[in-house]
């Protein structure tokens, strides 16, 4: 299937990723990144699918998908 990583310092935490994902795995991060922000962060639950969706809706491109 997969899994996603994010980049937390190219994040510009719109959190359009937290908000569309399906399984609920992202969350705001508590520390800020390079940038000033507090980005989205991987929420350590096992529930992720790899979908992807939020990826997809990132517009900083801050998310891939990884293949296992």
């Amino acid at each position: 299937m997969g899994r996603i990583v994010l980049n937390r310092d190219r994040c510009k935490a719109c959190y359009i990723c937290v908000d569309s994902c399906p399984k609920k795995v992202l969350e705001v991060d508590e520390e800020v990144n390079i940038l000033g922000y507090y980005p989205a962060k991987f929420n350590g639950n096992e529930n992720c699918s790899g979908c992807a969706v939020c990826a997809r809706v990132c517009p900083d491109m801050a998310i891939e998908k990884v293949f296992r």
